[in-house]
């Protein structure tokens, strides 16, 4: 992948680049970066994109905090527990610049946009050096340059700019790519942060997304994951509105070998285009991650979610329709405020009619800053926790009987890795299956075929087809 490596640097001018040069190797041959994001694929987009920005500066990137003259952490704000643990971190990481005084210390991302953190930062944690927000990522070389320039604390938390539109990641995986399509988010659900630490939705230019995917097939990439809170509502903001169906069958288009997903969606805009296109796509991943949250209307209505368990459940039956084994998956949360125990039976009923292949579960906490924060809770947390325990069983149990569908078939597979299972190898299909099967590590990165011999409640065990055949 170094022809990627060539191209970071675009984004930032050459004299921008010379100056903090000028610094960086004023009494050294090499310095290293350390970056670390916290929090969802999109954060870590953002990681590899700061990556990207401090490799064509010059940097190089390390895994180990010992050896970083640069040491940045991209934060999280969804739970305040994510807070806490940045804090902590901190705190450990002062004795590192105690040994190097030159280190320079970055404190950025979600957490970072908060109105109240760079003050609480600057006072309670003087030794870090920068703080800047998802806003102003692409202003993090001139904030660089003021630090080198004598700036004790160079901060900037400010309005949102461009889409950051030149700036190319250094990407962590070497055939998984996540590309956002879109940022911000206008959904407003009363427990989620995410509103006001990146902003309203802000959708980027069809051309410049295609250009982006177009390269990562011609580099080799083998599955394109896109981006955004809520990819639904992608293009409705741009000057010549575009659907996210539309460029959905565009990406399609591209030549090449590679599978197309994307998180998250959100119900109230999973129109029947979209489901369409994802039904009769080539190279769109046969699966929607359609995140329900709770199976009660009068939870749905406190969370502001702006549909209904019907109107969800009209979604998923327009799926199974046209194909019954349609793999969905969702969030849900636990325990919001005053659930009661007939709300929580709405979500187990839910997720027994749906047959999830898979569930992503929260027990819900508070989170500052959010309308749902203010509601007076008199559901006991250990009565969450037993909720939790019998939605994990339920979903067990029909993981287990729902995955004995694909016994005797056979799926396409891009092999991700070795399993923990010694002499096993795993991947996933285009319906996000997880599959293991015995096989060589080469193979890792490729797309296989697997017959499906056994079924689990999370995954489905295999053989490679091609050698079964020579068998």
């Amino acid at each position: 992948m170094e022809r990627q490596n060539d191209r970071v640097s675009a984004a930032v001018s050459d004299a921008l680049r010379r100056q903090i040069q000028s610094y960086l190797f004023a009494d050294r041959t090499v310095v290293r970066a350390h970056v670390h994001s916290f929090g969802c694929q999109l954060n870590v987009s953002d990681g590899e994109r700061i990556r990207g920005m401090l490799t064509g500066l010059g940097f190089t990137l390390t895994d180990s905090y010992e050896d970083a003259d640069l040491i940045l952490f991209n934060t999280c704000a969804v739970r305040e527990s994510a807070e806490d643990r940045v804090y902590g971190i901190l705190g450990n990481i002062k004795q590192y610049k105690t040994k190097n005084p030159h280190l320079i210390l970055v404190l950025c991302g979600c957490m970072a946009s908060e109105e109240h953190t760079a003050e609480f930062v600057r006072t309670h944690y003087p030794f870090v050096d920068i703080v800047f927000g998802t806003a102003s990522l692409s202003r993090f070389p001139q904030l660089l340059l003021e630090h080198f320039q004598g700036k004790k604390f160079a901060c900037d938390i400010g309005e949102y700019d461009a889409m950051y539109e030149g700036i190319v990641p250094s990407r962590e995986h070497p055939f998984k790519a996540a590309v956002p399509v879109m940022f911000g988010c206008n959904n407003f659900c009363t427990y989620c942060i995410v509103p006001y630490v990146r902003g309203r939705e802000r959708s980027r230019k069809p051309e410049q997304i295609l250009e982006e995917v177009r390269q990562l097939v011609q580099d080799g990439y083998k599955e394109i994951m896109l981006l955004g809170q809520n990819v639904n509502s992608y293009g409705k903001d741009l000057e010549e509105p575009v659907s996210f169906a539309s460029l959905l069958r565009q990406i399609d288009e591209i030549p090449g070998e590679f599978v197309v997903r994307f998180l998250s969606s959100h119900p109230k805009d999973a129109t029947p285009e979209l489901l369409d296109t994802i039904l009769s796509g080539e190279k769109i991943g046969r699966h929607l991650h359609l995140p329900v949250q709770c199976g009660s209307d009068a939870v749905l209505a406190q969370m502001n979610r702006r549909y209904t368990v019907t109107q969800y459940l009209e979604i998923v039956e327009y799926l199974r329709q046209r194909d019954p084994d349609f793999s969905l998956t969702t969030d849900l949360i636990v325990g919001f405020p005053n659930e009661s125990e007939a709300d929580f039976q709405g979500t187990l009923d839910l997720v027994r009619r749906v047959q999830y292949d898979n569930l992503y579960t929260f027990i819900y906490s508070k989170r500052r800053g959010t309308k749902a924060a203010e509601i007076v809770d008199h559901t006991p947390d250990a009565e969450k926790r037993q909720r939790m325990e019998r939605l994990l069983a339920l979903q067990r149990e029909i993981a287990t009987e729902h995955y004995k569908r694909f016994v005797g078939r056979t799926l396409r597979v891009l092999v991700e890795g070795e399993s923990k299972r010694k002499g096993y190898l795993m991947g996933k299909d285009k319906a996000f299956i997880i599959a293991e099967f015995p096989g060589d590590p080469s193979l890792i990165g490729q797309f296989v075929d697997v017959r499906v011999t056994d079924a689990r409640n999370w995954a489905v065990e295999g053989v490679l087809a091609a050698e079964e055949e020579l068998s």
